[in-house]
């Protein structure tokens, strides 16, 4: 009859020197995120722009904020900036994905969309191109979007959207609502894809708001409810300060409890 060999239990020092190894291993994962987290946060914070253009009857303002647990860094943008024949261009949008693969493709959607927008007048074919031009990277990466042209001659707001959320929009005077434009696909997934324009004439006091998902969508509060409280911001912030408007609305995420970047950019318009 065969005899078996005791089982030879591990001393406490082994013990010991495992759960420290094990400990280790775990620090080293942690600090190795954390750093990819704030190279995230920096890339992001350097690619937006340190501020943004205005003219006489127009001002904007924007706000951004990292993911509240630091985990989803790296694909909500705003900008905005001249065209050549005295417009200015505004856009927002989120990129698929975090981390620092998401903020470096963020800031190539920016620079797209600048480059497209300094030949093409209509933001719908703005997005059309750079939709295009995302597809010839061969990245696995897609972006929503939406793209405005202020016209300061005609006071005429041209917008259009690539799978991004509504804008929000409302006076001095109590009129409001969320933009029920038709919007196309998101940029970098389908070529030849075309976005409908919408134009409205900027006339009194008020504000035009668009928001990244971030801002209006949680884990248990959907995307309807975030929008309503935006508009409510909106609708009471209409004739105040953009840069404070900005901040009200961006506190919407405070009640979403976001679980991902988010971004705000308010146009304000006077007589």
């Amino acid at each position: 009859m065969s005899r078996r060999r005791p089982t030879r239990h591990a001393s406490a020092d082994e013990l010991l020197t495992e759960l420290g190894r094990l400990t280790a291993q775990a620090l080293e994962r942690a600090e190795l995120q954390q750093a990819r987290v704030e190279l995230a946060e920096a890339l992001q914070r350097e690619l937006l722009p340190a501020e943004l253009p205005g003219l006489p009857g127009l001002h904007a303002a924007a706000r951004y904020a990292p993911a509240r647990h630091g985990l989803s860094i790296g694909g909500d943008w705003y900008d905005g900036f001249r065209l050549p024949d005295g417009a200015l261009a505004f856009s927002l949008g989120d990129v698929q994905g975090h981390d620092v693969e998401a903020a470096a493709f963020m800031g190539q959607v920016r620079v797209g969309l600048r480059a497209v927008a300094a030949t093409a007048t209509d933001p719908g074919e703005v997005l059309s191109r750079a939709n295009d031009l995302l597809l010839s990277l061969d990245t696995r990466l897609f972006a929503t979007c939406s793209f405005l042209r202020f016209d300061p001659v005609t006071r005429e707001l041209a917008h259009a959207r690539a799978g991004h959320v509504p804008p929000v929009w409302a006076t001095a005077d109590g009129a409001w609502g969320p933009c029920e434009d038709e919007g196309g696909l998101p940029l970098g997934v389908v070529p030849g894809e075309r976005y409908p324009v919408t134009r409205r004439r900027l006339t009194g006091t008020g504000a035009f708001v668009l928001v990244t998902d971030g801002v209006v969508e949680g884990p248990a509060f959907p995307i309807e409810a975030g929008l309503e409280q935006v508009a409510k911001a909106v609708r009471a912030g209409a004739a105040s300060d953009p840069a404070e408007l900005a901040t009200e609305v961006l506190a919407v995420a405070d009640l979403t409890g976001h679980t991902d970047d988010a971004a705000v950019l308010v146009l304000r318009h006077t007589e």
